[in-house]
């Protein structure tokens, strides 16, 4: 778990760049198109730590709530989260 812990901080200091080029975009008044174009690239990366950190936490988490026979609280989580998501 510690490499998966290791990536999504990785990703993060990647995605933290992204942002702060999106914000001189925008104060440099450059093209729109390019602005929407990294900021849907922004989003699209944080999907992807999103993705990473579910799977940490079902691999982890969920299984050990199965285990402990407490898996209903943690699908409630997980319904709650992707009802958010989705929305």
């Amino acid at each position: 778990m510690e490499k998966n812990q290791n990536g999504i901080q990785h990703r993060l200091k990647i995605i933290e760049g992204h942002i702060k080029k999106v914000r001189k975009m925008v104060e440099d008044q450059q093209y729109c198109i390019d602005i929407l174009n990294q900021s849907l690239a922004v989003q699209r990366a944080l999907k992807e730590v999103d993705a990473l950190i579910l799977e940490k936490h079902l691999k982890s988490c969920v299984t050990d709530a199965i285990k402990h026979n407490k898996s209903a609280k943690s699908f409630k989580e997980l319904l709650e989260v992707f009802k958010r998501a989705n929305h």
